[in-house]
């Protein structure tokens, strides 16, 4: 019976690891997909407000 306790925890860090890192990737992937989008919106309000000087 003692012999599954290692094999059961291992397998529970692995399945929690690897959930922390799929969703910290995840969260990073997110984030720089957030900032290009402000970044475009950004540049055509630029875009926009120099139109309507000229």
């Amino acid at each position: 019976m003692m012999e599954w306790v290692p094999v059961f925890l291992l397998t529970i860090k692995c399945i929690v690891l690897g959930t922390g890192m799929f969703f910290s990737i995840k969260w990073h992937y997110d984030q720089d997909q957030k900032k290009k989008k402000e970044a475009e919106a950004a540049k055509l309000r630029a875009d926009q407000a120099a139109d309507v000087t000229d």
